[in-house]
């Protein structure tokens, strides 16, 4: 996984208790469209997918995250497991980014349904929903391996 600078370290002492953490219980899970071939997904790819560092799947498809909003407790719940950082360090991540030149952060959906709904109209994109989201059939859900 890429580092997401000190700052991104600084700040995920300041949240490591997480609003996540209190049970063992996932608080979202990944969604691909029903088309992509991939079944599991490790945490380290998942990472680089969402930090655009890996832009296509195996097959050759242009991968295309989508993050949901910044309060979504499905948010807070894959930064800290996929990135072992709080939401906050990501932003500062991609704010770093920008300043370098580089495209900015997948773009962000406001709701479950609108991230599902992406999801299922392209073929590439994968995100996350909250756990107990009912799924249309045009998606599928992702095995996360750690």
């Amino acid at each position: 996984m890429r580092t997401v600078g000190v700052l991104a370290f600084a700040l995920g002492g300041l949240f490591s208790s997480g609003l996540c953490a209190a049970t063992d219980k996932p608080t979202y899970k990944v969604i691909v469209n029903a088309d992509n071939p991939e079944l599991t997904i490790s945490t380290e790819r998942l990472s680089s997918i969402f930090l655009k560092n890996v832009t296509k799947w195996a097959n050759g498809t242009p991968a295309l995250p989508v993050d949901q909003s910044v309060t979504s407790p499905a948010r807070v719940g894959f930064s800290k497991e996929v990135f072992d950082q709080p939401v906050v360090a990501i932003q500062a991540y991609w704010q770093e980014e920008i300043a370098k030149g580089r495209d900015g952060p997948p773009p962000v959906k406001a709701s479950d349904q609108e991230v599902a709904a992406f999801v299922g109209a392209n073929p590439g994109a994968i995100g996350y929903v909250s756990a107990e989201t009912t799924l249309p059939g045009n998606t599928k859900v992702l095995k996360v391996t750690h």
